[in-house]
């Protein structure tokens, strides 16, 4: 009997269904025309016109810092709630482990909300910082899955070998336990930078007046500016960033897989 084609037909329908529009977007980057109705031939004046608009690099440095930040904070904290749930097995653990997944599958407009409230209650003033405290919310989630799933497959007879050798607790953890977790931490940390350049509905309700982040702005544009091709190209540009951030990410990982 032959294997039937269908898993295969759709497979290819739902890649194209999900690929197709990025496709349409990343050609129309280079439409001489502003309109997609009609292609004007090859040309590269909106990527031109891209770095000519200071408002959108300004914004887009504002999300390199909020989501540089908020990366290397959720690699700190998530490994250490990595650490905490791996270790101890206890109710308050289950506790722990269900706040720490809880920012996984919670709507962004309820979190965003939540954390507006909480900063005006608390009379912080809207700007980059509470953006990027927000940002670690969600960030510390994804890391701390990451680490978690490295640790389930780590071997800590090689802790416990260079313990009975003379390391103290310290020179074991950063000679042996930091390098083999590395790779695992580096990928939930490169997760979180890209979850969180891409962030638009929670940055929305705790950003303050001058701290537009990327998204927020192009979506702005998109409703008034005349200049759509050039929200085309930069987005073509995010979009490579994107694919190759989250390509470092499975190369390490795999890498760590392998090394264990």
């Amino acid at each position: 009997m032959k294997p039937s084609r269908w898993p295969l037909a759709c497979l290819i329908s739902v890649l194209v269904f999900f690929y197709l529009p990025i496709g349409f977007l990343v050609m129309n980057s280079f439409n001489a025309s502003r309109f997609a109705s009609k292609w004007n031939g090859f040309s590269l004046r909106w990527y031109e016109r891209l770095f000519e608009r200071h408002d959108l690099l300004a914004a887009l440095m504002n999300s390199l810092k909020i989501a540089t930040y908020a990366s290397a904070i959720s690699m700190i904290l998530g490994t250490a709630a990595a650490f905490a749930m791996n270790r101890y097995r206890s109710r308050f653990q289950q506790a722990h482990r269900l706040l720490v997944t809880v920012p996984l599958v919670l709507p962004d407009i309820l979190m965003g909300m939540s954390l507006l409230l909480l900063f005006v209650s608390l009379g912080v003033k809207l700007n980059l910082i509470t953006i990027t405290v927000a940002h670690v919310t969600f960030c510390l989630s994804y890391v701390a899955l990451v680490v978690q799933a490295r640790l389930q497959d780590f071997d800590f007879h090689v802790v416990e070998a260079a313990r009975d050798l003379g390391a103290t607790k310290f020179q074991a953890f950063c000679k042996i336990t930091l390098p083999l977790l590395a790779p695992g931490i580096l990928a939930g940390g490169l997760l979180a930078f890209t979850l969180s350049i891409d962030d638009y509905v929670i940055t929305y309700f705790v950003k303050g007046p001058g701290s537009d982040t990327l998204p927020t702005l192009v979506y702005s544009m998109i409703k008034k500016s005349k200049d759509l091709p050039v929200i085309n190209a930069l987005s073509s540009l995010v979009l490579v960033a994107t694919f190759a951030t989250v390509a470092v990410s499975q190369r390490l990982t795999r890498s760590g897989t392998v090394r264990d």
